[in-house]
């Protein structure tokens, strides 16, 4: 093997160690197990010894295969900071962008985006990994993640581009058949309502009703998912109230899709919290920069999705108008 693919295979090393097969792998690279496995024959030749202990079932680290990944994942992290530093000091838009954020986050406001900057940007290329779980821009080799929610204390670098708000929302044709809830304790004691998968209180019902946060089981909670996008489209078909982020169905009480509910709640159990970029490195690449800057520029100030919920609510007059506390 040269010296000049025993980078390429190092990376090929860590992500089969990351996706715990070969086949995994070869799915992120878009190739065969088979080439993934000869990748890794060789770099176990070039070295002299085993990585994996492998089996039918699965793959395991050898001690000498443990010692690589470790020092694997730093020296590709210098390499990628490496180009990002020397790419920058051209000044063109140029490269790969590793990006990670929420899936219907990313449908919505990065898609668009980013087809932007790729017409532009004739030389710029894009991955993007939609995903629930927490990326992380230096285990992941990103140039940055959009994380939603409060930050905890990291030495991640934060740009703040948004503020998310959580409302009440129901479907008309919910509505007309349960009626509207006229106070928090008659929504919580009457009404059928939708929340998150996994975790304690994700979308903030244990504040609303005045429980223990870690109470995850109130009643009348009827349909739990994963996805806000699913997770609208259960408040549209009128499975329940929803308390979802604004950024998620703005649009919706825009159109009169979903009618929104005790305006009275904001504050204190709105919950305002933050949409931030979060990358590892003090200076970004030039790519980056204009990445971030072209997504501000679409998401606005204040947010579309808010700046949406507000014409709405002037259009319906003194009928309905969360700002007055009227229902």
């Amino acid at each position: 093997m040269t010296d000049f693919s025993f980078a390429e295979h190092l990376a090929v090393f860590v992500d089969v160690v990351r996706a715990g097969s070969f086949s995994g792998a070869a799915r992120k690279r878009s190739t065969t197990p088979s080439s993934i496995q000869r990748k890794i024959d060789s770099l176990e030749s070039s070295l002299g010894t085993p990585l994996f202990t492998r089996s039918t079932r699965a793959l395991a680290l050898t001690d000498a295969g443990d010692h690589l990944f470790q020092r694997a994942q730093r020296i590709l992290g210098d390499l990628i900071d490496t180009r990002a530093e020397i790419t920058s000091l051209s000044g063109t838009v140029s490269g790969t962008l590793r990006l990670a954020c929420l899936p219907t986050f990313g449908r919505r406001y990065l898609i668009p985006v980013i087809q932007d900057l790729m017409e532009k940007h004739r030389e710029l290329r894009v991955e993007l990994d939609l995903t629930e779980r927490l990326a992380d821009p230096v285990v992941d080799r990103l140039d940055a993640v959009i994380r939603i929610g409060t930050l905890s204390d990291s030495s991640l670098i934060a740009t703040k581009l948004a503020t998310q708000k959580r409302i009440l929302v129901a479907s008309p044709d919910y509505l007309a058949r349960a009626g509207r809830p006229a106070s928090i304790e008659e929504l919580i004691s009457q009404h059928r309502r939708l929340d998150k998968l996994h975790g304690a209180d994700l979308l903030g019902w244990c504040d609303i009703a005045g429980y223990p946060a870690e109470d995850t089981t109130i009643a009348g909670t009827v349909f739990h998912c994963d996805d806000f996008e699913a997770l609208r489209a259960a408040c549209l078909s009128g499975l329940g109230i929803g308390f979802l982020p604004t950024w998620v169905v703005g649009q919706d009480v825009e159109t009169g899709k979903l009618e929104r509910l005790l305006p009275q709640v904001d504050p204190p159990f709105a919950q305002e919290s933050g949409i931030h970029l979060l990358r590892a490195q003090p200076k970004p690449s030039v790519k980056l920069s204009t990445f971030i800057k072209a997504v501000r520029h679409v998401i606005g100030s204040p947010p579309i999705w808010d700046r949406a919920i507000g014409e709405r609510e002037e259009d319906a007059g003194g009928r309905t108008h969360p700002s007055r506390g009227t229902l």
